[in-house]
This record gives structure tokens, C-alpha cells and sequence, in this order.
């Protein structure tokens, strides 16, 4: 506890970078994998080849991954190295949630959309892209979450953030240095999914749950 307590400014900055290198990745991932989801929505002979692709992008291991980045003139020692990582693991997570959001948009409404004159881009982003929100979003806080926590293996490559206070904390058997950086990265994910949450119900009311009038369930109690 002591310290933690001597630390706190350390604590802090790293936490700050930890945020930032995981939010770019976080959002970057997410713009990019809404093309790479229409296109295997769009294209069902595509479909399975464009999922099975970005799916093996995932298994890639984060090492394996840093050195192939290498051969694109990406420094192996940086930020840049661990933020175009992060944002491919992004990428093979949020293709599949925005392909499975777009498909479970009602087939009705988007004959209802394209009957009443709206062209394909603005059917995209008035209807099928708003309706496919809920599964984006839950696609979403699992990349965050996953991000957030890949970002430690920054540490190993030269990276600032709160991944350097697990590896100088086993090197140095400094349990409470651990600890700390255990209970930062679970307080970041914890922020980035609440923050998506209530983002997700000021930009979908549609999607809130509501209850009957206070009047209609005294009438259903005392019927």
C-alpha cells in the first residue's frame, strides 16, 4: 500500500497513456470494421471468406504480430507498433458484431425504407445502421474490454503504459505495483464500458425499456 501511495503520480500518467493508446485502437477498429461488415453483409458470397479472414486475424499472437508489422516499415519499439496491433484485434472483433447487426435489421422496414425512396446510402445510416445498433454496441464493449487488456503487452515492446507496472513490479516482486496496474486496467474498462452504455442509451432511446402507466397496472391488479 505504501507503495501505491509514493506512486501515485506514475500511476497516473501511465493510466492516462493506457487510456489513450486504447481508445484510438478502440475507435479506429470500430470505423474501419463497419465497410469490412457491410461488405459480408452485403455480399453473401463474400460473407464467409471476409469473417473466416478477419477472424484469423485474431489468433495472430501479439508478438508474431508486432515483427509482421515490421515488414510495412512500422518501428518494432513504439506506440505506433502497438496501436495498428490493437486496432487489428479490434477490426477481427467488430466485423463479425457489424455483419450479425445489419442482418438482424427487419427485412420489413428496409423494403419500407427503399419503398418510400431512400437510396442506399441513406438507408444505410437512417435505418440499417441505427436498427443494427444494439448488437454493434455489445460488440463493441467486448472490443474495448479485450483492448484495454491486450494493451499491456505494450510494456514488452517499449510502450508506456500500465503494462510496465506489471512486468517492473515481478521483476522488482513488488506485489502491491502489480496489484495497482491489475485494479487500473479494470477501472479503464469498467469507464469505457459505462461510458459506451449510456452512449448507447442517448443515441438509441428506441432500444430502453419501458414500463406500462402506473394506472394500467392497477387496472391489470385489480381486474
Amino acid at each position: 500500500m505504501n507503495w501505491v501511495l509514493d506512486n501515485l503520480d506514475l500511476i497516473g500518467a501511465l493510466t492516462v497513456d493506457h487510456l489513450r493508446q486504447s481508445a484510438v485502437a478502440i475507435l479506429a477498429g470500430f470505423v474501419l470494421s463497419i465497410p469490412l461488415g457491410w461488405l459480408a453483409f452485403r455480399y453473401t458470397k463474400l460473407r464467409g471468406t471476409v469473417l473466416t479472414v478477419v477472424g484469423l486475424l485474431y489468433t495472430i499472437p501479439s508478438f508474431a504480430l508486432f515483427a509482421l508489422l515490421t515488414l510495412f516499415g512500422v518501428p518494432y519499439l513504439g506506440e505506433l507498433n502497438l496501436v495498428i496491433a490493437l486496432t487489428i484485434y479490434a477490426v477481427a472483433i467488430m466485423t463479425r458484431s457489424v455483419t450479425e447487426g445489419l442482418a438482424s435489421v427487419d427485412p420489413v422496414t428496409r423494403s419500407a425504407a427503399v419503398a418510400v425512396g431512400f437510396g442506399a446510402w441513406r438507408r444505410f445510416w437512417t435505418v440499417d445502421f441505427p436498427l443494427s445498433g444494439p448488437v454493434v454496441l455489445a460488440g463493441l464493449r467486448v472490443t474495448a474490454m479485450s483492448t484495454v487488456s491486450l494493451a499491456t503487452v505494450g510494456a514488452l515492446i517499449g510502450v508506456e503504459n500500465l503494462g510496465y507496472l506489471f512486468t517492473n513490479g515481478a521483476q522488482r516482486r513488488i506485489i502491491a505495483e502489480v496489484f495497482a496496474g491489475v485494479l487500473a486496467v479494470v477501472v479503464i474498462a469498467l469507464i469505457i464500458d459505462g461510458l459506451l452504455i449510456v452512449a448507447g442509451r442517448l443515441l438509441m432511446p428506441w432500444t430502453r425499456r419501458t414500463s406500462p402507466p402506473r394506472s394500467a397496472r392497477l387496472r391489470v391488479v385489480t381486474a
